[in-house]
């Protein structure tokens, strides 16, 4: 016998065969159509499932799974603590993850406009090997002009990439074989400069999911069917009900997939023994849709160098258990942080707020927004003008243009995947995308190449 110790927000995914007969899970499938990503344990197959977090699994000896037992409960036991007691703490914690997963370690720390990242910077400040990086869009808002002054406030080595367009045809396939199709291809844009990152360092340290644990959607108490309502507008993506819909009922599937997922949602909604409604959608998140969505594109740093995540840890998730609620409203232990040990970094413009900074964001009302906004307004307008369409979106450069649609007809038409889609649905979303609105139908032309890749390379 052996087991297997999942943490609460794993990295990677592991995989359990639990059936010998392989065949398609197409409502698993039309769930990823709608959200890109898969719900709890579901694969593409029937019979291939994924070991759930924080629970111990336990295998025969011919690997076969016999049980699964949860070690962790997300839950919401608010401590009676000050705030600064809670930062003192977050700082004592964060700080010692940091250090422990960096030390004698070359680093490598993308650094973006946000908070996130920032926080890992301050708690680097003091390591003398740190490389840092930033990317934006071609034609799109500087972001690495925010993370070269984070950079250089903090001592760190830099370098800034574009995201350039028509990239994604060049790497689409070795994309595939390191996600498995388990994502769509726009989403980790870092697959635009992996030949750059390579040799840059011994591991990164990644800041993802701090956004999400660190504050709070701020809803009022909510009812379970009115809970659903809202985790199902955070997941399904523009045209993803569409698509979905479509795929279910040209596979003959029974019943309506709005009413199919709109039951998943509830009923593993029903395994987070939680009350306060805010508490319970971050638990639902941190469950369900960190391990299934966002582990899977770490993959891409995970192919150039082992990576390493300081919100992922076992402890920071217990340690958000305990903390009140109002704690979290507004970034506010990470923002503290930030303005307690490096002023400097506080300064900087932060990039959801902006023009403000972790000093001011209060600020971002009108009437004291109102400048920016009109010169933001006439700075796209003006690119516009001068036929520079203001990019906000990865797909905008991968997807539109007259080379990127040539590619995107190849594989959309000509690699086979009317053998698992009929030729009409493909026909309707891309026509969709190409002649209504490539805003709402950009989400289910990714899903369609996403499955054309999984078509040809693992539908065998």
């Amino acid at each position: 016998m052996k087991t297997i110790k999942t943490n609460i927000i794993p990295k990677a995914a592991t995989f359990s065969t639990v059936g010998n007969q392989k065949e398609l899970d197409l409502k698993a499938i039309c769930v990823f159509a709608a959200t890109g990503f898969f719900l709890d344990t579901d694969t593409y197959w029937k019979n291939k499932k994924v070991l759930a977090p924080a629970s111990i699994h336990t295998f025969d000896e011919t690997n076969k799974l016999i049980s699964s037992k949860p070690w962790f409960q997300w839950h919401h036991n608010p401590r009676d603590i000050s705030f600064t007691q809670a930062l003192d703490e977050f700082e004592a914690l964060f700080e010692k993850i940091i250090y422990e997963q960096t030390i004698d370690k070359r680093v490598i720390l993308p650094l973006s406009g946000g908070v996130d990242s920032r926080t890992q910077a301050v708690a680097l400040q003091n390591h003398p090997d740190v490389f840092s990086y930033s990317y934006s869009f071609k034609n799109g808002y500087p972001e690495h002009k925010i993370a070269t002054k984070i950079a250089t406030k903090s001592g760190f080595k830099f370098e800034s990439y574009q995201v350039k367009e028509g990239y994604l045809w060049n790497v689409i396939e070795e994309l595939a074989n390191i996600n498995q199709c388990y994502s769509d291809f726009t989403h980790p844009r870092q697959m635009a400069f992996v030949d750059e990152l390579k040799n840059k360092g011994t591991i990164f340290s990644l800041g993802h999911w701090g956004d999400v644990l660190f504050d709070s959607m701020r809803l009022p108490q909510l009812t379970v069917e009115e809970e659903v309502k809202v985790i199902l507008n955070k997941i399904v993506k523009k045209g993803g009900l569409e698509l979905a819909s479509s795929l279910w009922e040209s596979w003959g599937l029974e019943g309506k997939f709005k009413t199919y997922i709109e039951k998943r949602i509830f009923n593993l909604l029903n395994t987070i023994q939680i009350k306060d409604t805010n508490v319970k959608l971050r638990a639902f998140k941190s469950k369900y849709w960190a391990p299934r969505w966002t582990s899977v594109n770490l993959s891409v740093f995970d192919s150039i160098a082992p990576i390493e995540l300081p919100y992922y840890d076992d402890r920071m998730c217990e340690f958000i258990c305990t903390i009140p609620e109002f704690y979290l409203n507004n970034r506010q232990l990470q923002i503290e942080y930030i303005k307690r040990n490096a002023p400097d970094l506080a300064k900087i413009t932060w990039q959801e707020q902006r023009p403000f900074n972790l000093n001011n964001y209060q600020l971002n009302k009108k009437p004291f927004n109102l400048p920016y906004k009109i010169y933001t307004k006439l700075l796209r307008e003006c690119k516009g003008v001068l036929g520079n369409h203001y990019v906000q979106r990865n797909w905008e450069l991968q997807f539109i243009g007259k080379e990127n649609d040539t590619q995107l007809q190849k594989w959309l038409f000509e690699s086979d995947l009317d053998s698992l889609i009929p030729k009409e649905v493909i026909q309707q979303f891309y026509t969709n995308f190409k002649e209504k609105d490539t805003v709402h139908y950009a989400h289910p032309v990714s899903m369609l190449l996403t499955l054309a890749l999984f078509n040809k390379k693992f539908n065998k």
